[in-house]
């Protein structure tokens, strides 16, 4: 009797949803081509990272080297959009990640990874509404932010003036929304904005090798006790080394940090229903929109360190203000407005898949039916609109602005790995038929075969089989784990580099039993259905994904996994108490 009830609940935590509406290409509204993809995809993803986050990571976390972290968040990010532009031909239906884990890998995990995208996108709402405070008083030349604390503080006691920013962020947020609810041409106020952004930040590169200074990569302890500055920080000494003021470790945690910079481009998978073919354009509008923003991102950052000394950088200060160390100050209200563009884009376009994710989720029964409700006569789901408003307000009040970006993060690396599983899960199953048909095929198959050693190297088959799907599903899920044990070790390299037998030998062993598993799911035959883009060098590319995305994880710090874990514990209590069992998706029979 145990048993059963336990086998049955372990049915429905991996239950899969069937997609029931095919995308059909004559529809009057698909009116979007890759083209107008690519905007959104650039519009999202060169956004206020570039404008802020890189003067904190050049002068807290990484130096000059902060080129080097672009690269490495880069390529973490065009593995994922790789995975994504996949998954995207394969179930050409809206609904991003979260839709995907459903279909793919089972009911839990896309309450988990469409959980992480809530988590994801309400900071980075709050984060877009303290950059474009920040932008605005950029524009006055942050007159606003001292003129509010010199006078309010005299009349007010002093815990209000500290946290007087958060309550202008707060009535932002609600100012925004009200505001968003009303607009209907957001998609053609964002291309204009893009391209204003654009030529800004063109000529912010040109800028940087035109007034750029290739000593301030070679930095050494003298230059900074010249101007009186032999202090510490928290990575190491403030001269250690020229181009890599910070060594190693500055590096990665900067590339956990610049990873929030490339956050975005899975909004394009989001307008599944207005593009003209889908298939086609939307996996090439992923690729060409993250290889932009990398180029972008690299060539902005290293502008910015060529043309300041990253210890000049001030906490909190802007792209443009690089411009008055240059002494170019028609050019610092340029850029100032192109900032200014940049969170405006950002403040129209980061509202809506909130809301959809939301919507989708609580349509499914996953989460509470009152988030599905609708004002009809503005077409806008005002439930979750209003929540997540009040959610965003929270985390902006008790969270600071790096507290904010690393949540962020850490929710977009788990749907990226999530995805990349998927990628790794789909190419080899069996094609499916079509309902009971394939159930039944499925069962018999499994019964018919009996799995060998023999059968792990060699399959026999030129196609999926149900016995080889299942083989991939069960190396799949023990490499992942194997990776997250390889990445707890990596992080002990100090060790590892001084030659430790016990260390040396754990992550010897794991190497080992990850090539192998490794090896065995390469050798399983692949789904041969032709596609618009497939990953190029399964399984080794997924793996990758997985394998950096962790890697960044372990960058965050512990407060930060310890918000994270609060928040999945809110979500885990709300889909056992309630979602699992009101979930739409019938139980396997």
């Amino acid at each position: 009797m145990l048993h059963q009830v336990l086998r049955r609940f372990g049915q429905k935590l991996v239950r899969k949803r069937k997609l029931w509406q095919p995308v059909t290409e004559d529809d009057q509204l698909r009116r979007l081509s890759t083209l107008d993809l690519v905007a959104q995809g650039v519009g999202r993803t060169v956004g206020i990272g570039v404008y802020v986050l890189a003067g904190e990571v050049a002068r807290n976390q990484a130096g000059p080297s902060i080129v080097i972290c672009i690269l490495v968040a880069g390529l973490s990010t065009v593995l994922a959009g790789l995975c994504y532009a996949e998954i995207s031909a394969r179930v050409p239906h809206s609904g991003s990640a979260y839709l995907y884990s459903f279909v793919i890998i089972g009911e839990l995990w896309a309450f988990i990874t469409g959980w992480n995208l809530i988590l994801s996108l309400v900071a980075n709402k709050a984060i877009v509404a303290h950059a474009w405070i920040l932008a605005f008083d950029n524009l006055r030349g942050n007159k606003i932010s001292q003129t509010l604390h010199e006078s309010i503080s005299a009349l007010i006691s002093r815990v209000f003036t500290e946290y007087l920013d958060f309550f202008v962020v707060g009535l932002v947020l609600l100012l925004l929304d009200l505001w968003t609810l009303r607009i209907s041409w957001t998609f053609q106020v964002t291309k204009v904005f893009t391209s204003v952004k654009i030529l800004v930040l063109g000529f912010v590169i040109i800028s940087g090798f035109i007034k750029g200074d290739l000593h301030n990569w070679k930095l050494t302890e003298e230059d900074y006790i010249k101007v009186g500055l032999n202090d510490t920080f928290k990575l190491g000494p403030l001269g250690s080394g020229g181009f890599v003021p910070f060594g190693f470790e500055g590096i990665l945690r900067g590339a956990a940090t610049c990873f929030y910079a490339f956050i975005g481009f899975e909004c394009i998978v989001t307008k599944v229903k207005k593009v003209k073919n889908p298939q086609h354009s939307i996996p090439i509008a992923i690729v060409i929109s993250l290889f932009i923003s990398c180029f972008v991102h690299f060539g902005v950052s290293m502008a910015l360190t060529l043309m300041v000394p990253y210890y000049q950088l001030q906490p909190g200060s802007t792209l443009s203000e690089a411009f008055l160390h240059i002494a170019w100050a028609p050019a610092y209200y340029v850029v100032a407005c192109g900032f200014f563009c940049s969170v405006s884009a950002s403040l129209l376009g980061y509202f809506y898949p909130i809301v959809q994710v939301i919507y989708i989720m609580a349509w499914d029964g996953l989460l509470f039916p009152v988030l599905t409700k609708i004002l009809y006569t503005t077409n806008i789901h005002i439930m979750a609109t209003v929540i997540s408003s009040i959610i965003a307000a929270i985390m902006a009040f008790f969270f600071r602005l790096t507290d904010l970006v690393d949540l962020r993060s850490i929710g977009s690396l788990i749907s990226h790995s999530l995805v990349a599983i998927c990628v790794l899960i789909i190419r080899y199953q069996p094609e499916k038929k079509g309902g009971n048909e394939a159930v039944v095929q499925e069962e018999n198959g499994l019964v018919a075969q009996k799995l060998t050693l023999q059968q792990l190297i060699f399959p026999g088959s030129s196609t999926p089989t149900p016995l080889s799907g299942r083989v991939v599903y069960v190396c799949s899920s023990l490499l992942v784990m194997l990776i997250i044990l390889l990445c707890l070790v990596v992080t002990q390299w100090p060790v590892l580099l001084s030659g430790d037998p016990v260390w040396v030998s754990v992550a010897v062993l794991l190497l080992v039993l990850i090539t192998g598993l490794t090896g065995v799911i390469w050798r399983q035959p692949q789904s041969s259905s032709p596609l618009p883009f497939k990953v190029p060098a399964l399984p080794l590319l997924p793996l990758l994904s997985i394998f950096m995305n962790i890697c960044l994880m372990m960058q965050m710090t512990i407060d930060t996994w310890a918000r994270y874990s609060v928040w999945m514990l809110i979500g885990f209590v709300i889909y056992f108490s309630y979602g699992i069992q009101h979930s739409l998706v019938p139980n396997p029979s």
